[in-house]
C-alpha cells in the first residue's frame, strides 16, 4: 500500500486497511479447523502490524491496544509512568486490533472488525476523539472520520410503513439482560450482531437504528466506531446520557448508546425505565 497518509483521519484509515488484508489472507492461509489458533494468531499478526507502524510513523504517540500487556488495569496515580505513558501523553492511539475475534473464527461471518482511533488532549469534545477508522475487512470496506458516511437513512421498515419502527443491533451471545423489555416498551425489533465495531458499523450505514451496550466493555471496544458516528452526526453516550471519555485511568468503559439523533430522547428515557 505505498507509504501511508501523514494527516491523522486518512493514517487511521490505511491502518486499518492494511490490518484487515492481513487477517484476510491469515483466515485463507489458516482456514477455520482450529478455530482457537486462527483468534489467538488473529489477535497477534493485526496487533504486531498496528505497533509497528505506529512506532515508524508516530513515534511520538501514546498507545493503547487490548492486546498490550496489562491494558485492563486501573492504574494508580501513583503507579511508574513510563508504565502507562499515555496518561500523560497529549496524543493517544487507542486500537483494538481485531473486534470480535469469535465471528473471525467463523466460515461465513463477516460481522468482525479492526479498530483505530486517536485521542488528542486538545480535542474540543469530552470524548477527546480526533480521528478513527472502523475496518470491516470481510465487508470489504473501511468507515472513517476523513470521509465519514452520509447521515443513516430512515430503515426499510420506517419508511415504508410510515411509522417509526426501531431496530437495535443487539449481541447474539451477550444481550443486556434489559433489552428484550426495552425493545417491547419501545416497539423496537432486536438485530443479532456480532462484534461491538460491527453493531456500530451497522448503526452508521443505516442497516440498525441503534446500538445499546450495557455488558461491560473497554475503550477500545468503541473508541473508532464512537469517533466515526459522532462524525457522521449520531448521537453517542453513556446509557445515563452522559459523555463518553477515553484515555481515562480505568480503560473500562462499561455501557453506551448509538443511535439516530431523533431517537436519543427516547432511548435514553426507555433506559432509565429499564436499566436500573
Amino acid at each position: 500500500m505505498g507509504s501511508p497518509p501523514m494527516i491523522d483521519g486518512a493514517f487511521a484509515r490505511w491502518l486499518a486497511a492494511r490490518a484487515g488484508q492481513v487477517l484476510l489472507d491469515l483466515r485463507a492461509e489458516l482456514g477455520f479447523t482450529d478455530a482457537g489458533a486462527l483468534r489467538s494468531a488473529g489477535d497477534k499478526v493485526s496487533h504486531d502490524l498496528i505497533r509497528t507502524e505506529l512506532a515508524k510513523w508516530r513515534p511520538g504517540d501514546a498507545v493503547l491496544s487490548e492486546e498490550d500487556e496489562g491494558s485492563r488495569l486501573a492504574w494508580a496515580a501513583e503507579v511508574n509512568t513510563e508504565a502507562v505513558s499515555r496518561l500523560a501523553a497529549d496524543r493517544v492511539w487507542i486500537i483494538d486490533p481485531l473486534d470480535g475475534t469469535r465471528e473471525f473464527a467463523e466460515e461465513g461471518r463477516s460481522d468482525w472488525a479492526v479498530h483505530v482511533a486517536l485521542w488528542a488532549r486538545s480535542a474540543p469534545s469530552p470524548q477527546g476523539l480526533v480521528a478513527g477508522a472502523v475496518g470491516l475487512p470481510a465487508q470489504h470496506r473501511v468507515l472513517c472520520t476523513d470521509y465519514p458516511p452520509a447521515y443513516p437513512p430512515m430503515t426499510v421498515e420506517a419508511a415504508t410503513a410510515g411509522t417509526r419502527v426501531i431496530r437495535l443491533a443487539a449481541s447474539r451471545s451477550r444481550p443486556p439482560v434489559f433489552l428484550t423489555d426495552l425493545a417491547e416498551d419501545v416497539g423496537a425489533k432486536l438485530v443479532p450482531m456480532g462484534s461491538a465495531g460491527a453493531k456500530i458499523a451497522a448503526v452508521i450505514t443505516g442497516e440498525v437504528d441503534a446500538y445499546i451496550h450495557a455488558g461491560g466493555q473497554y475503550e477500545w471496544d468503541s473508541a473508532a466506531p464512537v469517533a466515526v458516528a459522532t462524525a457522521t452526526g449520531l448521537h453517542a453516550s453513556r446509557i445515563d446520557g452522559s459523555a463518553l471519555k477515553y484515555n481515562e485511568v480505568d480503560p473500562r468503559l462499561p455501557d453506551l448508546l448509538v443511535c439516530r439523533k431523533d431517537l436519543a430522547t427516547r432511548l435514553l428515557a426507555a433506559l432509565q425505565r429499564h436499566s436500573g
